[in-house]
């Protein structure tokens, strides 16, 4: 199973859904390194619907977001350059930034190494880095299940935009959007990573059309 960096507002490791992270890192300016405890809750959702789908995948929480889900492009860097230099696999990025100047400084880190699934959109524009060369792009797709997805592109994949189900409570009445559709997707691709290991995005994302049982997590 692949290690993988979750970007994010950091991880409650002890929360059931999630059960531990290999390490984690806050890469906020000014923030205390060790402190990558998550406050805000959203990233042990992510963290948690990566789990339910890759319950074997390592998990590495890396602290973007404080209590709100805003943050910059030199603190995106600063979580980069940590999760590879811990040998993350995959990195998960579910956000997305319309701002073209970033685009050149977050190619360079897509060329240093590990497979990035990231948001493809930010409202109606491509957002970066999913619309990067090398990157997995991610759209929602609520007529998916979570543990399916389906290609849309040659490096783009479509995904369901629900976390884990609350007992009792209506799908609808939860959390929903593309930071789920993008957890899910990590976690199918989690799920076939002694297939998918040493492929770029592009080979992941037609090795995945060529073989339909491969498009849902094993459940």
């Amino acid at each position: 199973m692949p290690l993988i960096a979750v970007l994010d507002s950091g991880i409650n490791p002890t929360h059931p859904h999630v059960g531990g992270v290999r390490a984690g890192w806050n890469a906020n300016a000014g923030g205390v390194a060790e402190d990558w405890f998550d406050r805000a809750g959203h990233g042990t959702a992510v963290a948690g619907a990566i789990h339910s789908l890759a319950p074997a995948a390592e998990l590495l929480a890396v602290k973007i977001f404080d209590r709100g889900l805003r943050t910059n492009i030199e603190a995106i860097e600063r979580g980069i350059e940590w999760s590879l230099s811990q040998g993350a696999d995959l990195i998960n990025l579910s956000l997305g930034t319309t701002n073209a100047d970033h685009a050149e400084r977050l190619s360079a880190w897509v060329r240093q190494g590990a497979i990035w699934i990231s948001a493809a959109r930010s409202g109606d524009e491509d957002a970066y880095p999913g619309a990067l060369p090398g990157v997995i792009a991610v759209e929602a797709d609520s007529g998916l299940e979570r543990y399916e997805c389906r290609a849309v592109g040659e490096t783009r994949l479509a995904g369901s935009p629900y976390p884990r189900q609350i007992p009792g409570v209506d799908r609808d009445r939860n959390l929903s959007g593309i930071s789920f559709a993008v957890a899910n997707v990590s976690g199918i691709i989690a799920c076939h990573w002694g297939r998918l290991a040493g492929m770029s995005a592009k080979q992941m994302v037609a090795e995945l059309s060529n073989h339909s049982e491969w498009m849902q997590a094993v459940r």
